[in-house]
């Protein structure tokens, strides 16, 4: 482990290893440590009862934030003609079809969501060696793969984030920003365990939801205390 500063010590003997705080307490916590002097993301994760080696123990989904991400979701959408226009006109910031596959086989990835519309999926799929890896890839059950690809745009710009289970049986995902008010944050954690919660697997067996902790990008973990966390 990396040696920790001075004022990353001072922060980590603010918190309490030993316990689990009720989540209001532990998102105020969280924000009160996020002292970078840029504006750090609050980051949830969550410890499943799964085993994702199992098909039916796999744990992926969308949920849309109601107060936003407060980042600037970057949106690459394939799609022709009708679609293309409006995929523009929602906000995509950047529009193609064979072009920007042979852009992102040149290693250009900068893009925090990839949406195609099902006619261009004979492209797409093309790049599930180079998309895949990053989670990028295009998929049905998620959404991006539709027919309504602005709507699609409009989602991802609004606050959507994507959720899936790591190897380790975790969840975890960027649920704001240390500047959003402690009653946002607690909005937006809300909604995403309800989501993940919703999308308990039918191979799970046991107690789904194990453990949740909030960190922020540059600050300690604190441990929430599951039994305070309605619908788990």
């Amino acid at each position: 482990m990396a040696k920790l500063s001075k004022k990353q010590k001072e922060q980590f003997e603010k918190v309490d290893r030993e316990k689990f705080y009720a989540a209001d307490d532990a998102i105020k916590l969280v924000k009160e440590l996020a002292t970078a002097k840029f504006d750090e993301t609050i980051e949830i994760s969550m410890n499943l009862g799964v085993d994702p080696r199992h098909a039916d123990q796999q744990v992926r989904g969308m949920v849309s934030l109601p107060k936003g991400t407060g980042k600037e979701m970057k949106v690459a959408v394939f799609a022709k003609g009708d679609n293309a226009e409006k995929a523009k006109e929602a906000g995509a910031d950047v529009v193609g079809a064979e072009d920007l596959m042979e852009d992102m086989q040149a290693g250009n990835l900068n893009y925090d969501r990839v949406i195609a519309s099902p006619d261009m999926m004979g492209i797409v799929g093309r790049l599930g060696k180079v998309l895949g890896p990053k989670g990028l890839m295009p998929n049905p059950k998620l959404g991006t793969v539709t027919p309504d690809v602005a709507k699609a745009v409009q989602d991802a710009k609004a606050g959507q984030v994507q959720y899936r289970v790591e190897k380790a049986g975790i969840v975890h995902a960027g649920i704001g920003k240390a500047s959003f008010s402690e009653a946002d944050l607690k909005e937006n954690f809300d909604a995403f365990v309800n989501a993940v919660v919703k999308a308990k697997p039918s191979g799970a067996k046991g107690k789904f939801v194990r453990k949740i902790a909030l960190t922020s990008s540059m600050g300690p973990g604190v441990a929430v205390d599951v039994a305070d966390v309605a619908n788990v």
